[in-house]
């Protein structure tokens, strides 16, 4: 997400959660889902504990597009995915630390999840 302020990107990175809605094929909004969200530098990023079989995971893959709310803050915005494994090592990492007092069992399959990475762009 590069069109936000510094406040935002902070804002959304230090919130546990994240309201993420995907954009349906129709143009509707999916009901918001409560999802993780990690930040990598000036980026910020969300896998689906579900993996490939999460429902929002696979609408956001197929429209790129949707909105999200976190720490105060409310935007559109747009899915990139994520095949670097330099980029994924480093999420890997980001989850354990900013979630790891949860344990390894919500904590292993976002790990695992890395098929699912995507990257927060501005709508």
């Amino acid at each position: 997400m590069t069109d936000r302020t510094d406040d935002e990107l902070a804002r959304i990175a230090e919130a546990d959660e994240l309201e993420m809605a995907p954009l349906r094929r129709d143009g509707t909004l999916r009901p918001p889902v409560p999802i993780w969200v990690v930040r990598d530098g000036d980026d910020l990023y969300i896998r689906s504990f579900r993996g490939e079989r999460g429902d929002w995971s696979r609408t956001a893959v197929a429209t790129r597009a949707g909105h999200v709310r976190s720490g105060g803050v409310d935007k559109d915005v747009t899915f990139a995915a994520v095949p670097d494994p330099g980029t994924n090592d480093r999420m890997d990492a980001a989850y354990r630390s900013k979630y790891g007092r949860f344990g390894g069992a919500y904590v292993n399959p976002m790990v695992a999840a890395r098929a699912t990475t995507l990257r927060l762009l501005p709508g």
